[in-house]
């Protein structure tokens, strides 16, 4: 066998390990039910800010610790941790992406994607914003 027939498929399988584990660790989209009754494993969970409710965030104390409740697509309330500093306008935004996993009585939020209204379009349209713990540490 020539020597770049092996090189061709040392790159294919390494090609192939890296597609696996990729689609292996992607969060899907659930609601707090199905991510509660799975701890550790990362979803996608739609819901809305509780807008009654308190919005935690004290950076004099902690500025990466953020918590606020939040009402999911099939109506179930739960408090979120965020690993990270809060957004701007959070308190504006009409929903809530958040991916992360339970742990414990909370769902610990590694990302949150805000879906606002558009300061471009005076409020009348609607823009996204991604928030990730990473970016912030």
């Amino acid at each position: 066998m020539k020597k770049s027939h092996i090189i061709a498929i040392i790159v294919i399988a390494v090609s192939i390990g890296a597609i696996i584990s990729t689609v292996s660790d992607a969060a899907t989209y659930a609601d707090f039910t199905a991510a509660e009754m799975n701890p550790g494993r990362e979803y996608q969970v739609v819901g809305q800010l509780n807008k009654e409710k308190d919005i935690l965030y004290s950076p004099t104390e902690d500025a990466n610790i953020f918590s606020f409740y939040m009402v999911d697509n099939s109506g179930l309330e739960k408090k979120v941790v965020f690993h990270g500093a809060k957004p701007q306008d959070f308190e504006r935004s009409e929903q809530v992406v958040i991916t992360g996993s339970y742990e414990g009585e909370e769902f610990h939020a590694d990302k949150i994607l805000m879906k606002c209204p558009s300061k471009y379009n005076d409020g009348k349209g609607e823009g996204l914003m991604e928030i990730s713990a990473e970016s912030k540490s």
